[in-house]
């Protein structure tokens, strides 16, 4: 069960992105913040560098485009530095936490970094999950086969859960959570203050959620853009992926217009850890400030 378990996390995690163990860093941390009376707390689970060979950033515009934008940034250009990050929300008895990781299979610390947060996985009440990849999901289960949040209602869209459901190299990561699942439309109302968002293009029901206490308000975007340097200086270059690349562009050149107009706070669980700021524009483009 652990050798199949291990090998359809892998397979999801090839869904979402080329791992790269040698040169990824795996250091727990963790940052906590207030959103209006909601204590909110970004956790790491894990950094990871996807090589600059146009077969996931720039496959429309080659590697060079993408290392000139890269040089630009002062960033060095053989790779893209993508953190992979989940938040813990904790409202009054409720410990919320948006996605999971990559689990325990591909070396993720989420857990670890929630235990210095002062939490332990057995106190999560609701896991709300962006999307069905591997990088989102691989923590729902833990290293030999058992629930990872065992206490909590475990919530993805209905167009995801059922995509997730056609994938014959996680039906063990399925079977074990299926008791846990809740299914929602994009765009209905999760939990109080917590109203999940449709964001088209990534996966069959790809959602942010809109998180709001009292008058502030934050935004998980999910991977409706990736890189904090590629994804916003050239929003309209495709990743691979995505699962419709042209409703991918779309929503994140929308969102990203939006976001700068509206100067509204996100997270972004693939920019630098700990993935909490602004969208700015920048000209035509536009760059991420990191919140203070």
């Amino acid at each position: 069960m652990k050798k199949l378990i291990v090998s359809g996390l892998l397979a999801a995690c090839y869904c979402s992105f080329a791992l790269a163990d040698s040169v990824a860093a795996n250091a727990p941390a963790f940052k906590t913040f207030q959103v209006g009376k909601l204590q909110v707390t970004a956790l790491h689970d894990k950094d990871n560098f996807l090589a600059n060979d146009a077969k996931v950033v720039g496959v429309s515009v080659g590697e060079k485009a993408v290392a000139d934008v890269l040089s630009n940034a002062g960033a060095p250009t053989e790779s893209i530095k993508l953190s992979v990050d989940g938040l813990l929300i904790k409202d009054g008895q409720k410990n919320i936490l948006l996605d999971t990781g990559l689990g325990p299979a591909v070396h993720g610390q989420l857990v670890t970094s929630l235990e210095k947060a002062g939490y332990q996985p057995e106190q999560i009440t609701d896991v709300l999950i962006t999307h069905v990849h591997g990088d989102h999901i691989g923590g729902l289960v833990t290293a030999d086969g058992k629930q990872a949040f065992a206490n909590a209602t475990v919530q993805i869209s209905a167009p995801d859960w059922a995509w997730l459901q056609t994938m014959p190299k996680m039906a063990a990561l399925v079977k074990i959570i299926q008791p846990q699942v809740k299914t929602f439309q994009p765009g209905d109302q999760v939990l109080p203050g917590i109203k999940s968002v449709s964001l088209p293009g990534h996966t069959p029901g790809h959602v942010g959620y809109q998180v709001t206490s009292g008058k502030a308000r934050l935004l998980d975007i999910g991977d409706s853009a990736h890189s904090a340097i590629v994804s916003l200086a050239k929003p309209e270059w495709a990743i691979a992926y995505d699962n419709d690349r042209a409703e991918g562009i779309a929503n994140r050149k929308a969102l990203l217009a939006k976001l700068a107009a509206d100067h509204e706070l996100i997270f972004a669980p693939h920019f630098p850890f700990p993935g909490v700021g602004y969208i700015v524009a920048k000209g035509d483009h536009y760059a991420f400030q990191a919140a203070e």
